[in-house]
Protein backbone atom coordinates (compact mmCIF):
# COMPACT_ATOMS: atom_id res chain seq x y z
CA UNK A 1 0.00 0.00 0.00
CA UNK A 2 1.66 3.43 -0.75
CA UNK A 3 2.45 5.97 1.82
CA UNK A 4 -0.60 8.94 2.22
CA UNK A 5 0.72 11.98 0.44
CA UNK A 6 0.75 14.76 2.92
CA UNK A 7 -1.84 17.32 1.33
CA UNK A 8 -1.57 20.28 1.47
CA UNK A 9 1.65 20.27 0.71
CA UNK A 10 2.59 23.64 1.78
CA UNK A 11 1.37 23.29 5.38
CA UNK A 12 3.07 20.29 5.77
CA UNK A 13 6.35 21.71 4.65
CA UNK A 14 5.87 24.58 7.48
CA UNK A 15 5.08 21.90 9.98
CA UNK A 16 8.40 19.94 8.84
CA UNK A 17 10.35 23.17 9.70
CA UNK A 18 8.74 24.07 12.81
CA UNK A 19 9.40 20.64 13.91
CA UNK A 20 12.93 21.58 13.40
CA UNK A 21 12.47 24.14 16.24
CA UNK A 22 12.97 23.02 19.72
CA UNK A 23 10.14 25.17 21.74
CA UNK A 24 9.08 23.78 24.94
CA UNK A 25 6.83 26.00 26.93
CA UNK A 26 8.75 28.60 28.79
CA UNK A 27 11.15 27.70 26.47
CA UNK A 28 10.46 29.41 23.26
CA UNK A 29 13.40 31.68 22.33
CA UNK A 30 14.64 29.88 19.75
CA UNK A 31 10.59 29.51 17.87
CA UNK A 32 10.66 33.13 18.35
CA UNK A 33 14.02 34.20 16.47
CA UNK A 34 11.90 31.43 13.56
CA UNK A 35 9.10 33.40 13.42
CA UNK A 36 11.19 37.01 12.74
CA UNK A 37 13.57 35.31 10.32
CA UNK A 38 10.14 33.82 8.55
CA UNK A 39 8.71 37.75 8.54
CA UNK A 40 12.16 39.06 7.10
CA UNK A 41 12.86 36.88 4.89
CA UNK A 42 8.92 37.57 3.09
CA UNK A 43 8.89 41.11 3.56
CA UNK A 44 6.11 41.02 6.03
CA UNK A 45 6.03 43.23 9.15
CA UNK A 46 6.70 42.13 12.31
CA UNK A 47 6.87 42.76 15.81
CA UNK A 48 7.02 41.24 19.49
CA UNK A 49 5.65 42.22 23.06
CA UNK A 50 7.47 42.54 26.04
CA UNK A 51 6.71 38.72 27.13
CA UNK A 52 8.06 37.42 23.35
CA UNK A 53 4.23 37.40 21.32
CA UNK A 54 5.25 37.33 17.93
CA UNK A 55 2.53 39.43 15.57
CA UNK A 56 3.29 38.89 11.79
CA UNK A 57 1.15 41.38 9.30
CA UNK A 58 0.13 40.79 5.98
CA UNK A 59 -1.41 43.19 3.38
CA UNK A 60 -5.07 42.49 1.47
CA UNK A 61 -4.58 40.92 -1.22
CA UNK A 62 -5.70 43.33 -4.10
CA UNK A 63 -9.54 44.16 -3.95
CA UNK A 64 -9.84 43.15 -0.59
CA UNK A 65 -8.37 46.46 1.01
CA UNK A 66 -11.98 46.92 2.39
CA UNK A 67 -12.98 43.85 4.46
CA UNK A 68 -12.45 43.15 7.95
CA UNK A 69 -8.59 42.64 9.75
CA UNK A 70 -8.84 39.04 10.43
CA UNK A 71 -6.34 37.99 13.11
CA UNK A 72 -5.20 33.66 12.73
CA UNK A 73 -4.02 32.41 16.12
CA UNK A 74 -1.96 30.00 17.47
CA UNK A 75 0.40 29.14 20.18
CA UNK A 76 4.33 28.58 19.36
CA UNK A 77 4.76 26.30 22.45
CA UNK A 78 4.57 22.40 22.67
CA UNK A 79 4.01 19.82 25.52
CA UNK A 80 6.83 18.13 26.38
CA UNK A 81 6.39 14.12 27.25
CA UNK A 82 8.20 11.71 26.09
CA UNK A 83 8.59 7.68 26.96
CA UNK A 84 11.00 6.67 29.31
CA UNK A 85 12.71 4.78 27.08
CA UNK A 86 13.40 7.18 24.64
CA UNK A 87 16.45 9.50 24.91
CA UNK A 88 15.61 12.97 23.47
CA UNK A 89 16.14 16.30 24.73
CA UNK A 90 13.32 18.71 23.96
CA UNK A 91 15.61 22.03 24.25
CA UNK A 92 18.02 21.14 21.27
CA UNK A 93 16.60 17.99 19.53
CA UNK A 94 14.08 18.11 16.61
CA UNK A 95 11.10 16.08 16.90
CA UNK A 96 11.21 12.91 14.34
CA UNK A 97 8.28 12.40 12.57
CA UNK A 98 6.75 8.96 10.69
CA UNK A 99 3.30 8.28 8.67
CA UNK A 100 1.21 5.62 9.64
CA UNK A 101 -1.51 4.97 7.76
CA UNK A 102 -3.38 8.14 7.75
CA UNK A 103 -1.74 9.00 10.60
CA UNK A 104 1.26 11.37 11.46
CA UNK A 105 2.87 10.56 14.58
CA UNK A 106 6.39 11.31 16.20
CA UNK A 107 9.01 8.54 17.45
CA UNK A 108 8.65 7.84 20.98
CA UNK A 109 7.59 11.90 21.96
CA UNK A 110 4.40 14.54 21.75
CA UNK A 111 4.10 15.03 17.88
CA UNK A 112 3.91 18.92 18.69
CA UNK A 113 0.61 19.22 16.14
CA UNK A 114 -0.64 20.93 19.26
CA UNK A 115 -0.11 23.51 18.28
CA UNK A 116 2.54 23.49 15.89
CA UNK A 117 0.05 22.68 12.39
CA UNK A 118 -1.64 25.54 13.73
CA UNK A 119 1.90 27.71 13.17
CA UNK A 120 1.63 25.71 10.05
CA UNK A 121 -1.18 27.18 8.64
CA UNK A 122 0.08 30.40 9.44
CA UNK A 123 2.88 30.39 7.56
CA UNK A 124 1.61 29.06 4.52
CA UNK A 125 -0.77 31.85 4.38
CA UNK A 126 1.52 34.25 4.93
CA UNK A 127 3.81 32.36 2.15
CA UNK A 128 1.23 32.54 -0.10
CA UNK A 129 0.78 34.80 -3.12
CA UNK A 130 -2.27 33.26 -4.60
CA UNK A 131 -4.45 33.13 -1.68
CA UNK A 132 -7.56 35.85 -1.77
CA UNK A 133 -7.68 37.59 1.90
CA UNK A 134 -8.54 40.74 3.54
CA UNK A 135 -5.96 42.47 5.84
CA UNK A 136 -4.59 39.59 7.89
CA UNK A 137 -2.62 39.48 11.39
CA UNK A 138 -1.05 36.34 12.48
CA UNK A 139 -0.60 36.07 16.39
CA UNK A 140 1.64 33.48 17.82
CA UNK A 141 1.42 33.25 21.49
CA UNK A 142 4.01 32.10 24.16
CA UNK A 143 3.74 29.58 27.27
CA UNK A 144 0.36 28.70 26.71
CA UNK A 145 0.24 25.09 27.75
CA UNK A 146 1.86 25.32 31.08
CA UNK A 147 -0.28 28.79 32.46
CA UNK A 148 -1.31 30.81 29.09
CA UNK A 149 0.97 33.95 30.42
CA UNK A 150 1.67 34.46 26.22
CA UNK A 151 -2.27 35.46 26.66
CA UNK A 152 -2.67 36.85 30.11
CA UNK A 153 0.83 38.99 29.07
CA UNK A 154 -1.03 40.34 25.61
CA UNK A 155 -1.42 44.04 25.87
CA UNK A 156 -4.55 45.45 24.73
CA UNK A 157 -3.79 47.40 21.19
CA UNK A 158 -0.86 44.79 20.88
CA UNK A 159 -3.27 43.71 17.60
CA UNK A 160 -5.96 45.56 15.88
CA UNK A 161 -8.27 42.80 14.12
CA UNK A 162 -11.83 42.47 14.29
CA UNK A 163 -12.04 38.85 13.93
CA UNK A 164 -9.47 36.07 15.21
CA UNK A 165 -9.42 32.81 14.42
CA UNK A 166 -8.17 29.96 17.17
CA UNK A 167 -6.23 27.53 15.28
CA UNK A 168 -5.90 25.59 18.22
CA UNK A 169 -8.89 22.75 18.38
CA UNK A 170 -8.75 19.11 17.92
CA UNK A 171 -11.50 17.53 15.75
CA UNK A 172 -12.10 18.58 12.44
CA UNK A 173 -15.97 19.58 11.43
CA UNK A 174 -16.25 21.08 14.73
CA UNK A 175 -16.38 24.59 15.10
CA UNK A 176 -15.72 26.28 19.46
CA UNK A 177 -16.87 29.19 19.98
CA UNK A 178 -17.06 28.68 24.01
CA UNK A 179 -14.55 27.16 26.31
CA UNK A 180 -13.74 26.46 30.14
CA UNK A 181 -11.55 28.58 32.31
CA UNK A 182 -9.56 27.17 35.16
CA UNK A 183 -7.21 27.15 38.30
CA UNK A 184 -4.01 25.13 39.73
CA UNK A 185 -4.10 24.25 43.32
CA UNK A 186 -0.82 22.82 44.96
CA UNK A 187 -0.03 20.70 48.30
CA UNK A 188 3.04 21.00 49.98
CA UNK A 189 3.40 18.54 52.62
CA UNK A 190 6.69 19.02 54.36
CA UNK A 191 8.32 16.04 56.12
CA UNK A 192 10.86 14.88 58.57
CA UNK A 193 13.10 11.60 57.90
CA UNK A 194 12.17 8.33 59.89
CA UNK A 195 14.44 5.61 60.34
CA UNK A 196 13.17 2.34 58.21
CA UNK A 197 13.74 -0.77 60.76
CA UNK A 198 15.85 -3.46 60.31
CA UNK A 199 14.44 -6.34 59.03
CA UNK A 200 12.03 -4.77 56.74
CA UNK A 201 11.77 -5.77 52.91
CA UNK A 202 11.85 -2.67 50.31
CA UNK A 203 9.71 -2.50 46.91
CA UNK A 204 8.53 -0.45 44.22
CA UNK A 205 5.71 0.17 43.06
CA UNK A 206 4.61 0.96 39.16
CA UNK A 207 2.05 1.62 37.15
CA UNK A 208 2.21 2.89 33.98
CA UNK A 209 1.09 1.89 29.96
CA UNK A 210 -1.89 4.03 31.01
CA UNK A 211 -3.24 5.69 28.00
CA UNK A 212 -3.60 9.22 29.54
CA UNK A 213 -4.04 12.77 27.16
CA UNK A 214 -5.29 16.37 27.92
CA UNK A 215 -6.50 16.81 31.49
CA UNK A 216 -9.88 18.69 29.94
CA UNK A 217 -10.76 17.72 26.56
CA UNK A 218 -9.87 13.95 27.83
CA UNK A 219 -11.35 13.78 31.28
CA UNK A 220 -14.97 12.17 29.81
CA UNK A 221 -13.04 9.72 28.21
CA UNK A 222 -13.05 7.41 31.54
CA UNK A 223 -9.72 6.73 31.51
CA UNK A 224 -7.73 5.77 34.87
CA UNK A 225 -5.48 8.43 36.47
CA UNK A 226 -2.03 6.84 37.38
CA UNK A 227 -1.54 8.75 40.54
CA UNK A 228 -5.58 7.79 42.06
CA UNK A 229 -4.30 4.07 40.96
CA UNK A 230 -0.88 3.89 42.82
CA UNK A 231 -2.44 6.03 45.64
CA UNK A 232 -5.06 3.79 45.96
CA UNK A 233 -3.05 0.86 46.85
CA UNK A 234 -1.28 2.77 48.94
CA UNK A 235 -3.84 3.27 51.26
CA UNK A 236 -4.96 -0.16 51.11
CA UNK A 237 -1.70 -1.22 51.96
CA UNK A 238 -1.44 1.46 54.52
CA UNK A 239 -4.46 -0.23 56.38
CA UNK A 240 -2.88 -3.78 56.77
CA UNK A 241 0.76 -3.16 57.01
CA UNK A 242 3.41 -1.32 58.69
CA UNK A 243 4.18 0.29 55.75
CA UNK A 244 6.73 3.04 55.29
CA UNK A 245 6.67 5.38 51.85
CA UNK A 246 10.56 6.13 51.03
CA UNK A 247 9.65 7.56 47.78
CA UNK A 248 7.06 8.56 45.48
CA UNK A 249 7.21 10.53 41.73
CA UNK A 250 3.90 10.04 40.01
CA UNK A 251 2.09 11.94 37.08
CA UNK A 252 3.82 14.94 35.01
CA UNK A 253 2.54 18.17 33.69
CA UNK A 254 -0.22 20.07 35.23
CA UNK A 255 -2.45 19.61 31.91
CA UNK A 256 -2.17 15.92 31.37
CA UNK A 257 -3.70 12.78 32.78
CA UNK A 258 -1.27 10.66 34.11
CA UNK A 259 0.52 8.16 32.28
CA UNK A 260 2.81 6.50 34.86
CA UNK A 261 3.30 6.74 38.88
CA UNK A 262 6.01 4.88 41.11
CA UNK A 263 6.13 4.91 44.91
CA UNK A 264 9.30 3.21 47.26
CA UNK A 265 8.13 1.26 50.06
CA UNK A 266 8.80 -0.78 52.88
CA UNK A 267 7.23 -3.55 55.29
CA UNK A 268 8.20 -5.70 57.65
CA UNK A 269 9.90 -8.92 55.90
CA UNK A 270 7.49 -11.76 57.17
CA UNK A 271 4.48 -9.69 54.52
CA UNK A 272 6.82 -9.87 51.67
CA UNK A 273 4.97 -12.64 49.98
CA UNK A 274 1.54 -11.31 51.02
CA UNK A 275 1.64 -8.34 49.35
CA UNK A 276 3.01 -9.69 45.91
CA UNK A 277 0.19 -10.88 46.33
CA UNK A 278 -2.16 -8.25 46.94
CA UNK A 279 -0.86 -6.32 44.05
CA UNK A 280 -1.92 -8.94 42.03
CA UNK A 281 -5.23 -9.22 42.91
CA UNK A 282 -5.52 -5.21 43.12
CA UNK A 283 -4.10 -5.32 39.35
CA UNK A 284 -6.96 -7.76 38.29
CA UNK A 285 -9.28 -5.66 39.44
CA UNK A 286 -8.07 -2.53 38.23
CA UNK A 287 -7.54 -3.87 34.81
CA UNK A 288 -10.95 -5.20 34.87
CA UNK A 289 -12.63 -1.89 36.26
CA UNK A 290 -10.84 0.22 32.89
CA UNK A 291 -11.07 -2.47 30.46
CA UNK A 292 -12.54 -0.84 27.70
CA UNK A 293 -10.56 2.67 27.64
CA UNK A 294 -7.33 0.78 29.40
CA UNK A 295 -5.60 -1.58 27.22
CA UNK A 296 -2.15 -1.81 27.66
CA UNK A 297 -2.09 -1.31 31.76
CA UNK A 298 1.48 -2.05 33.65
CA UNK A 299 1.56 -2.92 37.06
CA UNK A 300 4.98 -3.95 38.17
CA UNK A 301 6.40 -4.44 41.63
CA UNK A 302 10.22 -4.72 42.03
CA UNK A 303 12.34 -5.53 45.08
CA UNK A 304 15.21 -3.63 45.98
CA UNK A 305 18.01 -2.43 48.87
CA UNK A 306 15.92 -1.24 51.37
CA UNK A 307 16.59 2.54 52.07
CA UNK A 308 18.15 3.43 55.73
CA UNK A 309 15.28 6.25 55.81
CA UNK A 310 11.34 6.97 55.02
CA UNK A 311 8.86 9.71 55.00
CA UNK A 312 7.88 10.60 58.78
CA UNK A 313 4.49 7.99 59.45
CA UNK A 314 2.54 11.07 60.57
CA UNK A 315 3.01 13.13 57.21
CA UNK A 316 3.32 9.50 54.67
CA UNK A 317 -0.58 8.64 56.11
CA UNK A 318 -2.01 12.11 55.73
CA UNK A 319 -0.29 12.27 52.24
CA UNK A 320 -1.66 8.56 51.15
CA UNK A 321 -4.95 9.40 52.85
CA UNK A 322 -5.36 12.52 50.74
CA UNK A 323 -4.67 10.96 47.37
CA UNK A 324 -7.01 8.51 48.26
CA UNK A 325 -9.28 11.07 49.04
CA UNK A 326 -9.27 14.04 46.78
CA UNK A 327 -11.89 14.29 43.80
CA UNK A 328 -10.27 13.52 40.54
CA UNK A 329 -12.31 13.75 36.87
CA UNK A 330 -15.81 14.78 36.46
CA UNK A 331 -17.83 16.61 38.95
CA UNK A 332 -20.62 17.89 36.88
CA UNK A 333 -22.03 18.11 33.77
CA UNK A 334 -23.36 21.32 31.58
CA UNK A 335 -26.99 21.46 32.41
CA UNK A 336 -28.36 22.49 28.54
CA UNK A 337 -25.68 20.67 26.35
CA UNK A 338 -23.82 17.18 26.62
CA UNK A 339 -20.14 18.95 27.83
CA UNK A 340 -18.52 18.45 31.03
CA UNK A 341 -19.01 21.42 33.24
CA UNK A 342 -16.67 21.28 36.00
CA UNK A 343 -13.69 19.03 36.78
CA UNK A 344 -10.23 18.20 38.52
CA UNK A 345 -6.92 16.34 37.98
CA UNK A 346 -4.70 14.71 40.25
CA UNK A 347 -1.61 15.71 38.12
CA UNK A 348 1.25 14.96 39.74
CA UNK A 349 3.30 13.49 43.16
CA UNK A 350 7.06 15.08 43.56
CA UNK A 351 9.24 14.44 46.24
CA UNK A 352 12.13 16.26 46.79
CA UNK A 353 14.50 14.49 49.42
CA UNK A 354 16.51 17.63 49.71
CA UNK A 355 14.40 20.10 50.38
CA UNK A 356 12.27 17.40 52.78
CA UNK A 357 9.13 18.16 51.01
CA UNK A 358 6.04 16.70 48.99
CA UNK A 359 4.62 18.99 46.02
CA UNK A 360 0.80 17.66 44.73
CA UNK A 361 -0.07 19.85 41.90
CA UNK A 362 -3.77 19.47 40.58
CA UNK A 363 -5.79 21.38 38.23
CA UNK A 364 -9.56 22.35 37.93
CA UNK A 365 -11.76 23.40 34.93
CA UNK A 366 -14.77 24.86 34.58
CA UNK A 367 -17.06 26.98 32.40
CA UNK A 368 -19.08 28.78 35.52
CA UNK A 369 -16.27 30.85 37.34
CA UNK A 370 -18.39 30.43 40.56
CA UNK A 371 -17.93 26.24 39.83
CA UNK A 372 -14.59 26.49 39.68
CA UNK A 373 -13.90 28.61 42.60
CA UNK A 374 -15.91 25.74 44.74
CA UNK A 375 -14.38 22.60 43.00
CA UNK A 376 -10.25 24.59 43.54
CA UNK A 377 -11.83 25.03 47.34
CA UNK A 378 -12.90 21.33 47.50
CA UNK A 379 -9.40 20.15 46.78
CA UNK A 380 -7.84 23.09 49.01
CA UNK A 381 -9.68 21.70 51.65
CA UNK A 382 -8.56 18.48 51.13
CA UNK A 383 -5.32 18.74 51.46
CA UNK A 384 -5.53 20.93 54.06
CA UNK A 385 -7.41 18.36 56.07
CA UNK A 386 -4.28 16.42 55.58
CA UNK A 387 -2.53 19.16 56.84
CA UNK A 388 -0.24 20.11 53.81
CA UNK A 389 -0.08 24.13 52.73
CA UNK A 390 -2.44 24.78 49.84
CA UNK A 391 -2.51 27.50 47.26
CA UNK A 392 -4.82 28.40 44.46
CA UNK A 393 -3.63 30.44 41.41
CA UNK A 394 -5.22 33.28 40.17
CA UNK A 395 -6.20 30.95 37.20
CA UNK A 396 -7.64 32.17 34.08
CA UNK A 397 -11.15 32.54 32.81
CA UNK A 398 -13.30 31.33 30.21
CA UNK A 399 -14.53 32.27 26.83
CA UNK A 400 -18.78 32.76 27.26
CA UNK A 401 -20.32 31.83 23.53
CA UNK A 402 -22.06 34.50 21.18
CA UNK A 403 -25.44 33.55 19.73
CA UNK A 404 -24.75 36.77 17.07
CA UNK A 405 -21.67 35.69 16.23
CA UNK A 406 -20.69 36.66 12.47
CA UNK A 407 -17.79 34.77 12.10
CA UNK A 408 -19.75 31.56 13.62
CA UNK A 409 -22.50 32.33 10.75
CA UNK A 410 -19.75 32.15 7.64
CA UNK A 411 -18.12 29.55 8.95
CA UNK A 412 -21.27 27.44 9.05
CA UNK A 413 -22.21 28.23 5.87
CA UNK A 414 -18.92 28.14 4.06
CA UNK A 415 -18.28 24.26 5.33
CA UNK A 416 -21.87 23.02 4.52
CA UNK A 417 -20.88 24.68 1.05
CA UNK A 418 -17.67 22.77 0.74
CA UNK A 419 -18.31 19.59 2.46
CA UNK A 420 -22.17 19.14 2.02
CA UNK A 421 -23.00 18.94 5.77
CA UNK A 422 -23.65 20.49 8.76
CA UNK A 423 -20.49 21.50 11.16
CA UNK A 424 -21.09 20.48 14.97
CA UNK A 425 -20.79 23.96 17.10
CA UNK A 426 -19.30 23.52 20.98
CA UNK A 427 -18.01 24.32 23.67
CA UNK A 428 -14.64 23.07 24.75
CA UNK A 429 -13.45 21.60 28.12
CA UNK A 430 -10.44 22.88 27.94
CA UNK A 431 -8.60 26.36 28.18
CA UNK A 432 -8.27 27.98 25.26
CA UNK A 433 -6.66 31.71 24.89
CA UNK A 434 -9.60 33.30 23.06
CA UNK A 435 -11.13 33.58 27.09
CA UNK A 436 -8.12 36.04 27.93
CA UNK A 437 -8.27 37.79 24.23
CA UNK A 438 -12.35 38.46 24.97
CA UNK A 439 -11.02 39.90 28.26
CA UNK A 440 -8.81 42.64 26.66
CA UNK A 441 -10.63 42.83 22.79
CA UNK A 442 -14.22 42.32 23.96
CA UNK A 443 -15.16 43.69 20.16
CA UNK A 444 -13.59 40.47 18.83
CA UNK A 445 -15.66 38.41 17.36
CA UNK A 446 -13.94 34.81 17.64
CA UNK A 447 -14.26 31.30 16.47
CA UNK A 448 -12.14 27.81 16.95
CA UNK A 449 -11.26 25.09 14.83
CA UNK A 450 -8.19 22.51 13.97
CA UNK A 451 -7.52 19.06 12.35
CA UNK A 452 -8.25 16.23 14.17
CA UNK A 453 -5.47 15.27 16.68
CA UNK A 454 -5.76 12.20 19.15
CA UNK A 455 -3.63 11.48 22.29
CA UNK A 456 -2.10 15.22 22.83
CA UNK A 457 0.09 16.02 25.63
CA UNK A 458 1.50 12.36 25.45
CA UNK A 459 4.23 10.35 23.26
CA UNK A 460 1.02 8.95 21.80
CA UNK A 461 0.10 12.16 20.09
CA UNK A 462 -1.06 12.01 16.51
CA UNK A 463 -1.92 13.77 13.80
CA UNK A 464 -5.05 12.71 11.34
CA UNK A 465 -3.89 14.02 7.73
CA UNK A 466 -6.59 14.01 5.70
CA UNK A 467 -8.33 16.49 7.95
CA UNK A 468 -5.34 18.86 7.68
CA UNK A 469 -6.58 19.53 3.67
CA UNK A 470 -10.37 19.52 5.22
CA UNK A 471 -9.40 22.56 7.79
CA UNK A 472 -6.76 24.31 4.89
CA UNK A 473 -9.61 24.84 2.59
CA UNK A 474 -12.39 26.02 5.22
CA UNK A 475 -10.09 28.45 6.49
CA UNK A 476 -9.48 29.72 2.44
CA UNK A 477 -12.66 29.46 1.87
CA UNK A 478 -13.56 31.52 5.26
CA UNK A 479 -10.83 33.96 4.23
CA UNK A 480 -12.10 34.76 0.56
CA UNK A 481 -15.53 35.54 1.93
CA UNK A 482 -15.04 37.92 4.99
CA UNK A 483 -17.13 40.60 5.00
CA UNK A 484 -16.21 44.64 4.24
CA UNK A 485 -15.89 47.09 7.12
CA UNK A 486 -19.09 49.11 8.03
Amino acid sequence: MSQIELKPKCVFDCFAQVNQVPRPSKKEEKMMAFLKDFAEKHQLAYKQDACGNVLISKPATPGMENRKTVVLQSHMDMVCEKNRDVEFDFEKDAIQTYVDGEWMRAKGTTLGADDGIGVAMQMAVLASDDIQHGPLECLFTRDEETGLSGAFALEAGFMSGDILINLDSEDEGQLYVSCAGGAGTTAVFSYDTAPVPAGYFAFELKVKGLTGGHSGDDINKMRANANKVLGRFLYQSMQKYDLYLCDIQAGGLHNAIPREAAAVCAIPMKDKESIRVDWNIFAADVEEEYSVTEKNMEFLLESMETPAEAVDRGVATRLITAIQAVHNGILSMCQDIDLVETSSNLASIRMNAEEKKIVVITSQRSSILSARKNMSATIKATFELAGAEVTVGDGYPGWKMNPDSEILKLSVETYKRLFGKEPKVLGIHAGLECGLFSEKYPHLDMVSFGPTLRGVHSPDERLLIPTVEKVWDHLLEILKNIPARA
